[in-house]
């Protein structure tokens, strides 16, 4: 990370959320693009390149110094996904953790066309720069209805863990008609197969992870969930209790998950420029018709005050 990312991130540290920082600084990368002027597909590969390695380096370097502690470079002997561990955390992951960190960036890296990637290739179809068009992604993942799944199932995971009552919780949940987050999905009527491949990593290596509580706890609720709603686990039903195992805090899951998807962004918008349309969907007006004009002086309940005041800003220009 260069002095002039480093200044930003400083300035950075009272952001309201670690996802808010990584989006003011993804877009900020533009500004130190070494080739800004080079449209080429090669040109546009290596930003995405660069994007995907940056992305974790910044996510980690704000959490850090909200916390009141130096960033800590990547280090060119470890992978990706253990140098995202190693720069939150001090301290290179075992093999085990890091495989786990490794499937969950993997498993998340690309899904379909949901809201954030439908926003980034919306950008990009305007021939826009990539910076922007994965900025724009954030901003959608930053909403509660797409990318902070992960978040409240930790949180229910929590909330169960303190109770331990899972049948009450799950109980008390659907009475109330209060959707258990981590469940269903949009495409899927079965199990996830990000979420299968997930919990079998997490069985596999139990014994080797020190966070293996959170997921056997999970395969409880999803048991639970099951025997009253026949619904079945999405991938951050089990990327919650393996992101949070592994040490990190719920505020970074978002970053997190960007970080991931930075790939797939980056896929897409090289794939949109290969092959560009501008995305332009049609409406259609489904409003009142044949609604009479009223005169702006008869909308207002006082238009004398309107008047006055632009009386008042005529005779100073004069």
């Amino acid at each position: 990370m260069g002095p002039a990312l480093m200044q930003l991130m400083q300035a950075l540290p009272g952001a309201p959320t670690s996802k808010e920082a990584l989006r003011t600084a993804v877009s900020a990368l533009s500004a130190i693009d070494p080739s800004p002027l080079d449209k080429s597909r090669e040109a546009n590969l290596r930003r995405a390149i660069r994007i995907v390695a940056q992305m974790p380096t910044l996510a980690t370097a704000h959490w850090r110094m909200r916390q009141g502690e130096e960033p800590i470079p990547p280090r060119d002997d470890l992978s990706h996904a253990a140098n995202l561990y190693y720069m939150l955390h001090g301290r290179a992951p075992s093999a085990p953790e890091a495989r786990v960190l490794d499937m969950c960036l993997i498993l998340m890296a690309e899904h379909e066309l949901n809201a954030s990637t439908f926003a980034v290739r919306v950008v990009a179809s305007t021939l826009s720069d990539i910076y922007a068009s994965l900025t724009a992604g954030i901003g959608a993942l930053n909403g509660p209805l797409h990318g902070a799944a992960n978040t409240e199932v930790m949180r229910m995971l929590l909330e169960v863990d303190h109770s331990g009552d899972i049948d009450g919780y799950v109980q008390g949940a659907l009475g109330a008609k209060r959707r258990i987050m981590g469940f269903g999905h949009r495409v899927y009527k079965t199990w996830d197969p990000r979420a299968t491949f997930l919990r079998q990593v997490l069985t596999e290596m139990d014994g080797q992870l020190p966070g293996a509580h959170w997921h056997r706890l999970a395969d409880k609720i999803r048991d639970t969930v099951f025997k009253y709603k026949q619904l079945h686990p999405n991938v951050d039903f089990y990327a919650a209790p393996a992101l949070y195992g592994l040490g990190f805090p719920m505020e970074m899951f978002t970053s997190i998950f960007a970080c991931a998807r930075s790939a797939g962004w980056g896929a897409h918008v090289l794939e949109q420029y290969d092959d560009n349309r501008l995305i332009r969907p049609t409406i259609c007006y489904t409003g009142a018709r044949q609604r009479p004009y009223v005169p702006l002086t008869e909308r207002l309940e006082s238009p004398a005050p309107v008047v006055a005041v632009v009386s008042e800003a005529a005779a100073g220009q004069e």
